[in-house]
């Protein structure tokens, strides 16, 4: 999922209405305040040209609150039910099982910043106050990293358990403890990842707008900023992004030899997360790898500020959207979990789902999964 240098408390300051003249100031490349104050901010000591970014700042007020408000509903409903399906019909967990239920943790982390940040963007204030800025900042980065991440060990767990069956201890001892081992590691990094962002977040209130903003504020004269960009690109996109390509390679070729009537399915299954993770998130990582260009002096003008800005709130919306995607393609793409996500749908709206078909034999008689299908993720 995305501020991350986080585009929402950094970029969202770049068009937030932090200046009632609706201008903005072009870049300095010596400039490590936050990552668009230099547009708003009249006490700077530099001389910028001024430009005018106000179709910007007028899309984002109107436009990011909708966006950012149907991909939380369609996230928070999808990842829920894939929640309680898994606490609900499971007696024991295994690897996958684990691996799924901290991707759809991670993504109602993140999920459940984006009401702040839609109110932030709708009102063109922070009114939440400082433990706030701090404490949805976390989320969101804790959400953002948290999920690639997972999904980075789901791909390793399947490279493992189907290339190296029989050689690999991570093979031999997939059990519930190492699991969650493993997951904890993850969140670790995550929340390591994450510490730059989260530290460097302020609460700040201008002299002469009186508007308060939360936003990330690197120390001046450091290399904070590029190192943010950087840090995204390559944590957040290109070793997951390869780590995908190779895993799957090797896996892909092993399943189409095997006699199996499913591995087509799984084969297909396998390219449509590699394709949804590119898809969804190249975009966004192209336009942080040119902000960090224009960090360093390039594409300096205020065409490519209102650009880049505008585009941020394309691409990071489109990026957001994965996490919605996350649950129909890790898990309501199996027969078994879309029809124990119809039962649940029974017990709780009786009157509307009542008629809805689901096929019984399709259920262990506990109501559980069977270890050998307990979940669509679940390749062997």
């Amino acid at each position: 999922m995305a501020v991350y240098p986080n585009t929402t408390t950094e970029d969202y300051s770049s068009y937030i209405a932090l200046n009632s003249s609706d201008v903005c100031q072009t870049c300095n490349k010596n400039n490590t305040a936050e990552d668009y104050s230099y547009y708003y901010d009249q006490n700077t000591r530099e001389v910028y040209q001024l430009c005018n970014n106000s179709n910007v700042m007028a899309f984002g007020r109107v436009f990011l609150p909708i966006l950012y408000s149907i991909v939380f509903i369609m996230g928070f409903i999808g990842n829920s039910l894939l929640l309680c399906v898994l606490v609900k019909y499971h007696n024991s967990f295994n690897m996958s099982d684990v691996c799924l239920f901290n991707l759809a943790l991670s993504d109602l982390l993140f999920l459940l910043s984006l009401p702040f940040w839609a109110h932030y963007a709708a009102i063109t204030q922070w009114v939440f106050g400082s433990f706030m800025c701090h404490a949805v900042t976390a989320l969101y980065m804790l959400g953002f990293y948290g999920s690639i991440f997972i999904m980075t060990l789901m791909t390793i767990d399947y490279y493992a358990v189907i290339v190296h069956t029989y050689t690999s201890l991570f093979s031999k001892h997939r059990d519930v403890r190492v699991s969650i081992a493993l997951v904890l590691f993850m969140w670790t990094l995550s929340l390591g990842a994450s510490l730059p962002i989260i530290i460097f977040s302020k609460v700040n209130n201008s002299t002469e707008t009186n508007v308060w903003t939360c936003r990330v504020e690197y120390p001046e004269g450091t290399l904070w900023r590029s190192f943010s960009y950087i840090e995204l690109n390559i944590l957040g996109f290109i070793i997951p992004l390869s780590l995908m390509v190779l895993s799957y390679s090797r896996i892909i070729p092993i399943l189409i030899a095997m006699k199996s009537h499913q591995k087509h399915y799984t084969v297909r299954l396998m390219l449509v997360l590699v394709s949804v993770f590119f898809l969804f998130w190249t975009p966004y990582n192209i336009v942080i790898f040119l902000k960090f260009l224009h960090q360093l002096g390039y594409m300096n003008t205020c065409q490519w500020n209102q650009d880049l800005n505008m585009a941020m709130q394309w691409v990071e919306t489109i990026a957001f959207t994965h996490c919605c995607i996350n649950p129909i393609i890790y898990a309501f793409v199996g027969q078994r979990f879309r029809n124990l996500f119809l039962k649940i749908l029974k017990e709780w709206f009786p009157l509307c789902f009542g008629q809805c078909p689901t096929s019984v034999n399709q259920l262990s008689e506990t109501g559980n999964f069977s270890r050998s299908s307990i979940s669509s993720t679940k390749i062997v």
